[in-house]
């Protein structure tokens, strides 16, 4: 068997493995991003934790419409570290386009910022991920935050407390850290549940976690 082929073969092997632990119904979105670098680091930490797809906000058309173009141009593939060729990313042109989107989809959204911004607001900690079926989670722009606009159509405002001077993440560092326990809670959900409001409990729990070939 030549190289290429033992690729193939150990990435289809990949593929299979992670399946089961995919997020279902969970979307990261970006609004505004400012630095193509950022949206990159995004899309890596998406995949990284199992969430399902990547919408950005995207008024400047820094992204091109169309997935496949964004899989062959080579500045989203290499800040991803191709994390773009598995990871299904769709841009708007609007924050109303894409909240149009989500909500004739029957998704709920939820904003992350280190202010509050006169919702119901949260510490990351306190949330409760898995009551939504369908759950968008919104990231702002790293210059100017997340939108009064998406703030007022969202249920709810979370952000990661601080304990510095400086009381703000950048864009990859905090979308790691909200993604990695939103997507904590709902793997875990759907280890015990097949279906949503607690329904369909398993006779026995699915795992939640990869064990790492060993080296």
């Amino acid at each position: 068997m030549d190289e290429k082929s033992e690729t193939r073969q150990g990435v289809r092997r990949r593929v299979n493995a992670i399946k089961p632990f995919r997020c279902k119904h969970l979307i990261a979105v970006l609004e505004n991003p400012s630095d193509l670098k950022n949206i990159g680091t995004v899309i890596r930490n998406v995949n990284a934790m199992g969430v399902e797809k990547v919408y950005v906000v995207d008024p400047g058309k820094s992204l091109p419409d169309d997935w496949q173009d964004m899989r062959d141009g080579k500045a989203v593939l290499k800040t991803s570290v191709s994390a773009v060729k598995w990871t299904f990313v769709k841009r708007f042109d609007s924050t109303d386009e894409c909240f149009r989107h989500l909500e004739k989809n029957g998704f709920t959204s939820i904003v992350t910022s280190p202010h509050v911004k006169g919702k119901k607001s949260l510490f990351l900690h306190e949330g409760d991920y898995t009551v939504h079926h369908k759950l968008a989670v919104w990231f702002g722009s790293e210059t100017r935050g997340i939108s009064n606009a998406a703030v007022e159509r969202s249920e709810m405002c979370v952000s990661i407390p601080m304990f510095g001077i400086i009381e703000s993440l950048n864009l990859g560092t905090s979308s790691g850290i909200v993604l990695y326990e939103v997507t904590k809670q709902r793997r875990a959900y759907q280890s015990i549940y097949s279906h949503r409001d607690r329904r369909g409990k398993r006779a026995e729990p699915l795992p939640t976690l990869i064990v790492p070939d060993a080296g």
